[in-house]
């Protein structure tokens, strides 16, 4: 499939140390810029504590040359605690798109969300919970109109060591197909939400 031209794609995924946040931007990171083509950028931040502080992984994607590499007005915020959805919220653009862990996100700052359990989902359908970023990654090569499953799930592949390949991938045709059940269709949810991708050589949808 060909790659959809992005002028620019913000990309923030938040929550708390311990819940591979910074592995998640750099597995999602790696497969669009090796995978795809898309030059990419991948900046992060994380509290004091290695684990229960906020931590997030910012990504910009472009198929031109990025002038600022930090997000700053996010296309899609990937929320999976009730602080970073707090915090981070406010860097959403207008249609911006907000994803949430929704078990540890009860109090959502707007009605207009997509969500999915992902720990739950770790825990009881993989039986291992530190594959809940893998999870988010399935679900997110899912929504993003530019990612190509099969590339994303090839990188993981690639990256992750032998010992724990199976599971991972598991895990994250788990979450693309969770999110294919939940969040409808893609191309719709953008529409709605006023984000416009560009077909090479084409029309903008």
């Amino acid at each position: 499939m060909k790659n959809q031209h992005l002028e620019r794609f913000e990309i923030r995924l938040s929550g708390l140390g311990g819940q591979g946040i910074l592995t998640l931007g750099k597995v999602m990171g790696s497969g669009l810029a090796l995978g795809q083509g898309y030059n990419v950028t991948q900046t992060q931040s994380y509290g004091p504590e290695a684990r229960g502080g906020a931590s997030r992984s910012d990504l910009v994607i472009s198929s031109e040359k990025i002038s600022y590499p930090k997000a700053e007005s996010v296309d899609l915020l990937i929320a999976l605690s009730q602080e970073a959805c707090n915090m981070y919220y406010r860097n959403l653009k207008p249609g911006g798109l907000l994803m949430i862990e929704s078990d540890l996100v009860k109090q959502p700052p707007v009605n207009m969300f997509i969500g999915l359990p992902f720990t739950y989902l770790a825990k009881e359908k993989i039986g291992l919970v530190q594959t809940m970023n893998t999870i988010v990654l399935g679900a997110a090569a899912f929504l993003l109109p530019f990612a190509e499953q099969r590339v994303i799930r090839k990188n993981l592949e690639e990256i992750l060591p032998a010992k724990i390949v199976a599971i991972n991938v598991k895990a994250f045709n788990l979450g693309y197909k969770e999110a294919k059940k939940n969040f409808g269709d893609p191309e719709t949810l953008w529409k709605k939400n006023s984000v416009v991708v560009e077909e090479d050589d084409e029309d903008s949808i």
